[in-house]
């Protein structure tokens, strides 16, 4: 019965878990669909706030990138700036020389003072025994004792004192022209015989040559404005208009182009030319030609400087000056104008001024403070190519010394196009610096042409420096109000400078030159060998050389 009873339990209790049994699946299998379908969602939430999240932070990694290239511009921009600013505080308040800091307050870079020295042998007051002598005796009003009223009596000799004058007068020169009556009845000369009139510069001019030279020496040689000049003669009781000043002038243009052609044509007949150019001013208007800025050239040979104005600045300008030259060598600066010509006549070798390269570090040391000693070794670098090349200059060329100083000059040479050479292989160089490099390394040709002609200069400062002159006359009238008068200061600036370069006494020069002019019927002599210091002889050169000696009663 108990085990009926309990088989009867038994199946009563399987019936009735069955169905939770399978309701129990049912609930958990939808359990785990749910779970599952959770999982995924936040799986995928997952991945896409990874992604998300990784998107963000390429866009954070963007915009650190262009927040940093913005920075470096900016700071590149900074430095450009700051560059400028120091470039152009050093062109308005710096000094105008290349020296070294050590000069600085008038000394040497040894620290010793300019000039003589405290405790030198001196040379005494430097007399001026070629001038004229003017005696003034000096006495004593009241030649007697003030005590007690007894004369004073002569004692021999004098204390004598000299005192350098000058004076400047301007005079009427009354020129009265005999004249004379035939005595005899043949009738060969007419009634009356008046001497000849003395030559005349201008016609009817009534200016002597003596003021037409002050006229352009004062223009052309000290750079004074012409109103200046004028007001002076005032102050002397010369009273000169200044249309008449202008008139003369065009008057004497003319006598001085056959001298112009000469020196030109002595200047293309040498081997080597120093050239430059410099603005100048041309007030006048010309068909094509916008603005009045024109350019003034010069090329400096041996025996001549030669000066051009054209309205352009173009290798036009050096073919035309040197026309009909296909051999030679030109110093020069980087400009286009001269590479072109150099390149279109291969037998003219362009050698470029180490000058300006060593202005260019100077110039990087000033705007770039933080590449000042990089650039300082460079300079001294530069420095001790110019030494050895002034040395191979003095020795005997084929010698023992220029042999050897030879050699090291060009291994220095080699040196620095391989420390070039490293710094533009650098990565981190930077930009200006590499700039400068590179166009050391383009221009090296040119800027070691001296290297195999030891005869060429390593600079171009021939040329600058003649252009001071005119540069200063630029600064005081501007330039030149017409064509012909921008015509008249080239001549006159090279005709100038080459008797200056000559060593000759341009008042004297001038004043004889004129002098012939007048006695030639105002045109130029026939003759210009006289006027031409590379045909002079020794005695004229010598006599052109000395100064101008007045006679004592000249005042």
């Amino acid at each position: 019965m108990d085990g009926a009873v309990s088989r009867a339990e038994t199946g009563k209790s399987a019936r009735n878990t069955a169905p939770f049994s399978k309701q129990f699946v049912t609930l958990t299998k939808q359990t785990h669909i749910e779970l599952v379908a959770q999982a995924r969602y936040w799986k995928s939430a997952h991945e896409r706030s990874v992604q998300r999240i990784g998107l963000l932070e390429e866009r954070l990694l963007e915009q650190q990138r262009q927040a940093a290239e913005r920075e470096a511009a900016l700071r590149a921009e900074l430095d450009m700036a700051n560059a400028k600013i120091r470039d152009l505080n050093q062109r308005l308040f710096g000094r105008k020389s290349e020296k070294g800091k050590g000069r600085r307050g008038g000394r040497s870079a040894t620290g010793r003072r300019r000039g003589q020295q405290r405790g030198s042998q001196g040379h005494g007051r430097t007399m001026l025994p070629h001038l004229p002598v003017r005696e003034e005796e000096v006495g004593l009003g009241s030649a007697e004792c003030p005590s007690c009223g007894l004369p004073l009596q002569d004692f021999p000799g004098t204390d004598d004192k000299e005192v350098i004058e000058i004076e400047v007068k301007a005079y009427r020169r009354v020129i009265r022209r005999r004249r004379y009556r035939c005595s005899c009845g043949c009738g060969t000369l007419p009634g009356i015989v008046t001497a000849p009139p003395p030559p005349e510069l201008i016609e009817r001019g009534k200016f002597g040559i003596s003021v037409w030279v002050k006229v352009l020496l004062d223009k052309y040689l000290y750079g004074r404005p012409s109103h200046r000049l004028l007001s002076e003669l005032a102050d002397h009781g010369l009273i000169m208009a200044a249309g008449t000043l202008t008139g003369g002038l065009k008057a004497l243009a003319p006598l001085f182009e056959p001298l112009y052609q000469a020196l030109l044509a002595k200047l293309r007949s040498e081997p080597h030319w120093h050239a430059d150019e410099t603005r100048w001013n041309v007030y006048a208007e010309r068909e094509g030609k916008v603005g009045y800025r024109w350019w003034l050239w010069v090329f400096h040979s041996a025996s001549v400087v030669h000066f051009v104005v054209d309205p352009s600045r173009s290798a036009a300008v050096v073919a035309t000056e040197l026309a009909g030259v296909e051999n030679g060598a030109i110093s020069a600066d980087r400009y286009g104008a001269y590479k072109k010509h150099c390149r279109l006549h291969p037998g003219i070798t362009l050698s470029f001024c180490w000058a300006h390269q060593r202005r260019d570090v100077l110039m990087l040391a000033n705007d770039h403070p933080s590449l000042q000693s990089w650039a300082m070794e460079w300079v001294e670098r530069i420095g001790g190519l110019f030494h050895l090349q002034a040395q191979r200059a003095t020795a005997a060329v084929g010698s023992d010394s220029y042999k050897a100083v030879d050699a090291q000059l060009r291994q220095a040479v080699d040196a620095m196009a391989e420390q070039r050479d490293k710094v533009l292989s650098d990565p981190s160089t930077i930009a200006p610096a590499h700039k400068l490099m590179l166009s050391m390394k383009k221009h090296w040709t040119g800027l070691t042409a001296f290297v195999d002609r030891p005869g060429l200069p390593m600079d171009n400062n021939k040329a600058e420096r003649v252009l001071r002159t005119p540069v200063v006359g630029r600064k005081d009238f501007y330039g030149s109000g017409s064509e012909w008068s921008a015509t008249l200061a080239a001549m006159m600036y090279s005709v100038l400078l080459t008797v200056q370069l000559w060593g000759l006494n341009e008042h004297i020069w001038l004043n004889e030159y004129l002098s012939a002019c007048a006695e030639n019927g105002r045109q130029p002599p026939t003759d210009l060998s006289p006027f031409l210091p590379w045909t002079m002889d020794e005695p004229r050169l010598a006599a052109m050389r000395s100064p101008i000696h007045p006679s004592p009663d000249s005042s």
